[in-house]
This record gives structure tokens, C-alpha cells and sequence, in this order.
């Protein structure tokens, strides 16, 4: 039934001309309301396709205008890291998403990496942003002075997630050492395990 109104939905609003796109129909269980989600760019005047639909299926109609999320979420399928999307999953609410959480986390800022099937930023850099503020935290800026177990070294990069830093000594090589190892200039650092 929830099939065939959709096709019907399309039917009238072509008919009508007006730019909608039907997404999904829901039967409440007794059969007495019907929910159609649709989307579209702006605000459309569905009175007339209203009128049709409540003669041709004599039940109370809704007609549900969602956003790019909420049409991901109704639809479903799988995101870029291969596993069913959030929103169809667990999230029952939409957190905002700003691109300030991109680059906390390091990500490139390319539009096509960072969103996801709705076209929108990634879910997952909401929910993920407090945790690497946290691990952020603990980190010291790139560029700062700091003393190793090896001498006085320049911070390159750090991985909030490994919780390491990577550091430029004086000889000019790189090593990666946890951040435990590694203290502001004028603190000593923690003396490696096992020397």
C-alpha cells in the first residue's frame, strides 16, 4: 500500500507541477492516518495534492517535508567507513556539525572526505570531537621546544589517538615517542621504561 502511494503522490504532483520528491509512506497500524515524507528545496503549496490523496484513500493523510539527513535516515545505507550509517543505527537526533570539528581532528577539508550520503559534514565528527578535544589536551603544540629521553627536540605532528608525538631532534632525525616521554622545555622528562 505504502508503495503505491508513493507512485500516486508522484503521479499528482507531476500532474500539479510541483517540485517534490517523495521519499517514504507509513501506515499508522490501524489504518486510519498515512504519513508521507517528502523533500524539498524550499516551501511548497501541497493543498491541491492534499485534497486528491484524502479523496482517493479516504484516510488522513500527512505529508511530512524532512531535510537531507532526515531522507538519509529513511532511506538508509552505508557510509564511507563501510558499516550502515549512524543516523539509520543509533542516532535518534541530529548534533550540529561544524568544520571547526574537521580540522581539531586533523582531517583533510576536502567537501567530498568529510560528508557523508546526505551531502551534509559527517555525523561521526560530532560525536567524535569531545574525545579528541580531550586527547588534544595532553598533546604539545607543533612547533613547541620539548625534552626527550634523546635531548631537546622541536614537536612535528602528534596522533591524539596513538597519543604520541612525533619530534625532530638536533641531529635532524624524527622519532615518534609516547607523550609521556616528552615534556616542555624546562621540565624533565619521564625516563624510558627499561633504561
Amino acid at each position: 500500500k505504502e508503495r503505491e502511494a508513493l507512485e500516486k503522490c508522484r503521479e499528482i504532483s507531476s500532474r500539479l507541477d510541483l517540485p517534490m520528491k517523495f521519499i517514504s509512506a507509513e501506515h499508522n497500524l490501524d489504518g486510519s492516518r498515512l504519513t508521507i515524507f517528502f523533500t524539498a528545496e524550499g516551501r511548497v503549496d501541497f493543498r491541491d495534492l492534499l485534497k486528491e490523496l484524502t479523496a482517493t484513500y479516504k484516510t488522513r493523510i500527512e505529508l511530512r517535508q524532512v531535510g537531507p539527513r532526515d531522507e538519509a535516515k529513511l532511506l538508509g545505507g552505508y557510509g564511507r567507513c563501510g558499516l550502515p550509517l549512524c543516523c539509520t543505527t543509533y542516532l535518534s537526533e541530529f548534533n550540529p556539525v561544524s568544520i571547526r570539528m574537521a580540522k581539531e581532528q586533523d582531517l583533510p577539508l576536502n567537501p567530498m572526505k568529510i560528508s557523508g550520503v546526505c551531502g551534509r559534514l559527517l555525523c561521526c565528527l560530532s560525536h567524535e570531537s569531545s574525545q579528541y578535544s580531550i586527547m588534544k589536551e595532553k598533546l604539545p603544540p607543533i612547533g613547541q621546544r620539548v625534552i626527550t629521553h634523546m635531548g631537546v627536540a622541536t614537536v612535528v605532528s602528534v596522533n591524539p589517538l596513538k597519543e604520541t608525538v612525533l619530534v625532530k631532534l638536533k641531529s635532524e632525525a624524527t622519532v615518534e615517542l609516547p607523550v609521556e616521554e616528552v615534556k616542555p622545555e624546562g621540565e624533565r622528562p619521564s625516563k624510558k621504561k627499561g633504561a
